[in-house]
């Protein structure tokens, strides 16, 4: 089992930067990958970032390609997005998720564990 915590989440003017952090704990030694979705009411949960848990590749979506950053920071087995130049369509609910396996895409169905989420809400 793996337990994720999200935190980070806020209201950002359009422009700004926030960056979000997730906690891992338990069995995180046979992880994949992390990674970051987001979702808005109504829609599909969809991809932002994933970081190579033991090689260190990281992965992008096209929209948020050069304004995000993923990275860990090994001693705490935390992962955390930066996210600069926000845009109003950056609003979403922000997911952190564990994959344990092998992924070749980027569905959510791929992952085993999720966080409870974290709001991210930028105006214009």
């Amino acid at each position: 089992q793996v337990q994720l915590v999200e935190s980070g989440g806020g209201l950002v003017q359009a422009g700004g930067s926030l960056r979000l952090s997730c906690a891992a704990s338990g069995r995180t030694s046979y992880t994949y990958y992390m990674s970051w979705f987001r979702q808005t009411p109504g829609k599909e949960r969809n991809f932002v970032a994933a970081l190579a848990w033991r090689g260190g590749s990281t992965y992008y979506a096209d929209s948020v390609k050069g304004r995000f950053t993923i990275s860990r920071d090994n001693a705490k087995d935390m992962v955390y997005l930066q996210m600069n130049n926000l845009k109003p369509e950056d609003t979403a609910v922000y997911y952190c998720a564990c994959a344990q396996t092998y992924v070749t895409g980027n569905s959510p169905n791929d992952y085993d564990y999720w966080g409870q989420g974290t709001q991210v809400t930028v105006s214009s």
